[in-house]
């Protein structure tokens, strides 16, 4: 046996630890009863002790070692040797005593989380979240190197980001979008009133499914289950899961919570997986992930196009509350932009204001100039300050989200990231494919999917985030093209 071959070995058995703890965590997300939360996280602090210890092998080290001198390898096994490589020596630095109480600190921190907010009391999650930012502080530590200690955590999910550059880029955020909603607030509001009627539910779920398949996701490769917060979760290429949230007074819940997860489900899916367990059958950055489902939900989704294929089906499973509206009706309520206290609900442009709350308070509080006791008062502050509203309670404030109960710090910038990725992703897409918007408009999407199949998913982590920007659009990422669609799109809408 060659000693790639049994590298590949290697890789998979980690990978099979890690992915049978995505199992017990989508489980414990959407069906898992609430006494097994104890044994829970011992289970998955269990599992994560074995898969540490497995990827930091002294057997693991001296192949990756070796191969990394091997000038027979292909270029795609240098990177996945030069990937994994990298992968272990950040693992050395951390104990298997301290991954395990990580996680076992986040299993306990998620439980909490979901307590304090269905009885709207954050001082129930804030011992939990105190602890698991201490933690989070000490990994920061541990990883060394970095010019700015949230540096640490923003390259676990996007390699190469850099606080600096994101602060720059929020500075276009704050400079250039905040001015242009301001420009959309003067001007007199679309009616979106039938958007929050009665929609019944298992039509709702019924509309969803027929969504998805026409996107082109697989359900013999995946299926859709219900959450309180949508997530995606795969287990391999060809078992990957969606979920949603239906609110039968909102059906806009229902609708981009579907197509979203969708987007990130169809990258999971085109990934190769005959290179399972290897970096060559992973996703290169969230912020590369989100593109794909901010490209299905807002750049495809929410266009007026999309909905002349659609809105004809949706019409039909609900000609009572929506007979006496056309669809660019439809288009319009869709599209309203206004100041909202739900990031998930948010509006396509006033979500980056949520996601820049967001880096402000992590960016604080890994540094330690904020507190977790001082959560809840700085970030109703934050969102006077940014939107102009007034946080009612907790439970629609600062424990809305569901991150930072699974320690994901440095996660929310990659939303942003994934939109600006996305608008540039788009305009090279309606170059390339012959007809796009036309196949669009007549509800077929395979020409897109093929597109991204073939620039995007197929790569796997080959090429880094920026380098695979170049490679699609000829240059790394720019915030103008999400500008450039933001104030075509909306100062149509708007009559600006």
């Amino acid at each position: 046996m060659s000693n790639y071959s049994s590298y590949q070995i290697m890789m998979r058995k980690i990978a099979d630890i890690q992915y049978a703890s995505a199992v017990l965590n989508w489980d414990q997300e959407s069906y898992m009863p609430p006494k097994g939360a104890t044994f829970r996280a011992q289970q998955l602090s269990t599992l994560a002790g074995i898969g540490h210890e497995l990827a930091t092998s002294k057997e693991l080290g001296e192949l990756l070692n070796k191969l990394s001198e091997d000038t027979s390898l292909s270029e795609k096994e240098k990177r996945n040797i030069s990937q994994s490589l990298k992968s272990f020596n950040d693992n050395k630095k951390y104990s298997t005593e301290f991954v395990q109480l990580l996680s076992k600190t986040i299993s306990e921190t998620f439980q909490a989380w979901q307590k304090a907010k269905a009885d709207n009391n954050f001082a129930l999650y804030a011992p939990h979240l105190e602890k698991l930012v201490k933690l989070k502080r000490e990994e920061c530590k541990l990883l060394g190197d970095f010019v700015h200690p949230y540096d640490a955590l923003l390259n676990q999910y996007e390699p190469g980001s850099k606080t600096a550059d994101l602060e720059v880029l929020f500075t276009d955020v704050r400079e250039q979008l905040v001015a242009f909603v301001k420009k959309i607030a003067e001007k007199p509001q679309n009616e979106d009133a039938f958007m929050y009627l009665y929609y019944d539910k298992q039509q709702q779920w019924d509309f969803g499914l027929d969504l998805l398949k026409q996107m082109g996701y697989d359900f013999e490769s995946g299926r859709q289950d219900e959450s309180s917060h949508p997530f995606t979760t795969n287990f391999s290429p060809e078992d990957v899961r969606v979920t949603t949230r239906i609110n039968v007074n909102d059906i806009n819940e229902m609708i981009w919570s579907c197509i979203h997860e969708g987007g990130h489900a169809l990258y999971e899916q085109g990934l190769p997986s005959e290179e399972y367990g290897l970096p060559s059958s992973e996703y290169v950055s969230l912020g590369i992930h989100e593109s794909q489902s901010r490209l299905w939900e807002n750049n495809v989704g929410r266009s007026l196009l999309y909905w002349k294929a659609n809105y004809p089906k949706l019409k039909n499973a609900f000609p009572e509350n929506l007979k006496s509206v056309s669809v660019e009706d439809f288009y319009k309520a869709m599209n309203i932009v206004k100041p909202s206290l739900i990031r998930t609900s948010a509006d396509e442009l006033t979500y980056h204001f949520h996601v820049l709350i967001r880096f402000e308070i992590e960016k604080a509080l890994i540094e330690g100039l904020l507190e977790v006791n001082e959560l809840p008062a700085y970030w109703n502050q934050k969102y006077k300050e940014y939107l102009g509203i007034e946080v009612p309670n907790d439970a629609s404030g600062v424990l809305q989200d569901i991150h930072w109960s699974h320690g994901s710090f440095g996660y929310f910038p990659t939303y942003s990231l994934g939109s600006f990725y996305a608008a540039q992703f788009f305009v090279q897409a309606k170059i390339e494919i012959n007809g796009l918007e036309a196949e669009i408009e007549k509800g077929n999407m395979k020409p897109l999917l093929d597109w991204l199949r073939e620039k995007v998913h197929r790569h796997g982590k080959y090429y880094s985030a920026e380098e695979l920007c170049i490679a699609i659009s000829g240059e790394k990422l720019n915030f103008k093209y999400f500008m450039d669609y933001a104030t075509k799109k909306y100062s149509k809408l708007y009559d600006l």
